[in-house]
């Protein structure tokens, strides 16, 4: 899958869900955790309100 095609698939998914980990993310798009991550910053610095959160409750959302 095409980077652009999976962040629009990750903001359709944060649509719907509100909030996931980047483990699930990572287990959809068949890639690591890590390039969950980068695909997070990339929305993050094309201005998009995503965030992520440590901890038992965290996760990206919005």
């Amino acid at each position: 899958m095409q980077v652009n095609n999976r962040l629009f698939e990750i903001l359709y998914i944060l649509l719907q869900k509100k909030k996931v980990t980047a483990k699930e993310l990572a287990e959809k798009f068949e890639v690591s955790t890590r390039t969950i991550y980068r695909d997070i910053e990339a929305l993050s610095m094309a201005n998009i309100p995503v965030y992520m959160s440590k901890g038992k409750d965290g996760g990206i959302g919005f």
